[in-house]
């Protein structure tokens, strides 16, 4: 008998249980900053897909409906209904695409931003924290591990939205 094997399968229900751990913790970290998001939305009388579209404007801005339409995986007849929203509120504008002139570009309304930007100060704050109980290279690799894990979570949901 190979003895390295009961090693090997100690290691494999080791690395399987770590595995568990971090998508349990995703999972909890998902419902979480859902909760978050809720909560700020009451607070500003947005809808949580409001928000998200906001936080994509202000990230990805200023940007085209249709690069908006698919990055926040809405249809564009439902992503004309939330623009309009938006700009009542005065959380967005639409202005023409100096490049072409037949399109528009949605900006994020700066003082909005900066309103949003306070409601989750308390959040940022605490995450400088977090951070700061980690090494360079140990914040390297989470950062990395966020990107992987979020461009896998992407094709995951392109993938569910062709079938």
């Amino acid at each position: 008998m190979d003895s390295t094997l009961p090693g090997a399968a100690s290691a494999a229900r080791r690395r399987k249980r770590l595995t568990n751990r971090i998508k349990d913790g995703l999972r909890d970290l998902s419902v979480q900053l859902a909760l978050l998001n809720h909560q700020v939305g009451a607070h500003v009388d947005l809808r949580d897909s409001d928000l998200e579209c906001i936080d994509l404007v202000s990230r990805y801005g200023p940007i085209g409906p249709t690069a908006l339409a698919k990055r926040a995986g809405l249809h564009p007849a439902t992503l004309t209904g939330i623009l309009d929203r938006l700009e009542r509120g005065g959380w967005v504008v639409r202005t023409p695409n100096p490049t072409d002139r037949r399109a528009i570009l949605v900006r994020i309304v700066k003082e909005k931003e900066s309103e949003l930007a306070a409601m989750f100060s308390g959040l940022n704050t605490a995450m400088d924290g977090v951070c700061a109980d980690y090494e360079d290279t140990e914040l390297v690799m989470i950062a990395d591990f966020l990107l992987r894990t979020a461009r896998v979570s992407r094709i995951a949901t392109d993938d569910l939205a062709e079938s």
